[in-house]
């Protein structure tokens, strides 16, 4: 996995999160839905990214 490629998702998993849980409590779902799209989407590509490092062993 490639440095620029784990810090995006990382990233995305934090800012993900961060979103959702401020979004939880000012009482807006819908922001609070898109923050956990966005932390998903960032566990898929850090899940991508190892498992093509799993297959280059």
């Amino acid at each position: 996995m490639s440095a620029g490629e784990k810090a995006k998702a990382k990233t995305e998993q934090v800012v993900g999160k961060v979103v959702r849980k401020v979004a939880h409590a000012v009482g807006n779902e819908t922001t609070a839905a898109k923050g956990a799209a966005l932390e998903v989407r960032g566990k898929a590509r850090d899940i991508k990214e190892r498992s093509k490092d799993s297959f280059r062993r």
